[in-house]
């Protein structure tokens, strides 16, 4: 089978030779990786580790974004953003909130968000085309991202308080960014000809013990938004994948009302995210994408121990269901022989100790 053909058999639960998978990491993981096995660019990685999918995106060409003095750059949406190095390495932080001190909804809508047409999508429907074998995602966990997007413009506990509140500010702003993400979801899956498989959004609505907003507000606020993206996506014939972090039990079944085709993260270390209760409960309606721990496993487990979880999987899901990867980033500091443990096992290679790739 080719990996698209893996994805999709795998979304409709009708059998694969082999489970599908997709890789995610930090940059610094990535390199170390890639100098581990020994390659020398990232498409020869994914080939390596099996990796199932590939990503499209349009090209950005909106207004300069400045890079700024103390190894600042600026964002789309007006933020700072500062990289903030560490021991192991470095990540990105905001350091200005363009939207902090907005109070008017006056304000709200003056502000320049970006626009569609910032971007080029000439080469959409080519990627596409240079990747036919493998399934097609485009755009990214940013994608609406409401809470987290919003709260790097605007300030995390200001956008929590906005959520308590209903302030019309914050439903401005909401609204505004899904015009944004909606009508670029449009020009892609307009300008791949129906090549797109998976339409990639995100919104943050878990924490390690439960939602960081009620059901019901999340159905007041911004219910409406991701049904719409979904339906979107489905009329162009492509499936709908949702990352968010943390524990979601609560929505998982609404979100499948609202038309979700595909659940990613997966963390299972979180309340309530055991792999086989989730299976038992939405596997015959819902494909779930991720779930082989960061926080645990892979960084403080053994190669062992790794394939045994993915033996696990294997075991839950054996006609599909599952699209294998990590419950995030794979994070600095993982040992490289855990991740290879993890993608030779889903590939059905020999374990580690036997085999070098």
């Amino acid at each position: 089978m080719t990996g698209r053909e893996r994805v999709l058999s795998a979304i409709a639960n009708e059998g694969y030779d082999r489970p599908p998978c997709k890789y995610f990491a930090t940059p610094e993981v990535t390199a170390e990786l890639m100098e581990y096995l020994g390659v020398t660019d990232y498409e020869t990685l994914l080939l390596a580790l099996g990796d199932d999918t590939r990503e499209v995106n349009p090209l950005y060409c909106g207004p300069e974004l400045r890079a700024l003095p103390g190894n600042r750059q600026e964002g789309r949406w007006g933020e700072i953003i500062q990289q903030q190095p560490d021991a192991m390495g470095s990540y990105g932080e905001v350091v200005y909130l363009p939207f902090e001190a907005i109070e008017t909804v006056e304000e709200a809508e003056a502000i320049r968000f970006p626009q569609a047409d910032w971007y080029d999508y000439s080469t959409i429907e080519p990627q596409c085309d240079a990747n036919s074998d493998y399934a097609i995602i485009a755009q990214n966990t940013g994608n609406l991202d409401f809470i987290n997007g919003i709260s790097r413009c605007r300030g995390v506990e200001k956008v929590l308080l906005d959520i308590a509140e209903e302030n019309p500010v914050f439903l401005t702003l909401v609204r505004r960014r899904f015009e944004f993400y909606y009508a670029q979801s449009e020009q892609i899956l307009q300008s791949a000809n129906g090549k797109i498989d998976i339409i990639w959004c995100g919104e943050d609505l878990g924490n390690q013990n439960g939602l960081l907003i009620s059901p019901k507000a999340f159905d007041k606020l911004f219910a409406s938004y991701y049904e719409a993206l979904f339906a979107l996506a489905h009329r162009y014939g492509a499936k709908t994948m949702m990352h968010s972090c943390g524990s979601v039990y609560r929505l998982i079944e609404r979100l499948i009302a609202l038309g979700l085709d595909i659940l990613d993260v997966v963390q299972v270390d979180c309340k309530d995210m055991d792999i086989h209760t989730l299976q038992k409960q939405f596997g015959s309606r819902l494909c779930f994408s991720g779930s082989i721990s960061v926080q645990s496993t892979l960084p403080f487990g053994t190669p062992k121990e790794v394939e045994r979880e993915v033996a696990l999987r294997k075991a839950l899901f054996p006609k599909g269901g599952l699209i294998f990867a990590p419950t995030h980033n794979i994070q600095i500091g993982t040992p490289m022989e855990n991740i290879v443990a993890m993608y030779n096992a889903i590939q059905g290679l020999p374990p580690i100790q036997d085999h070098t790739m």
